[in-house]
């Protein structure tokens, strides 16, 4: 699988836990920008934007072109 595959399906796994972590208990602004040390989502936003940044640059590279 290369990388790209592996990042979106990491990207997609993440937010179905999401998804069933907010159906479950719902999610506050706080929560999902500044979740407290070992809360669910401590790190949720930063993984996610990494992958996303990562993907992106992946895609540039694909095409040749930059951001």
């Amino acid at each position: 699988m290369s990388e790209k595959q592996e990042i979106i399906k990491q990207m997609i796994n993440m937010q179905k836990k999401f998804i069933e972590y907010e159906h479950q208990n719902g999610v506050t602004p706080e929560e999902y920008y500044t979740p407290q040390v070992g809360h669910e989502l401590d790190g949720y936003k930063e993984q996610y934007d990494e992958l996303a940044r990562r993907l992106i640059d992946l895609a540039h590279d694909e095409r040749g072109s930059s951001r």
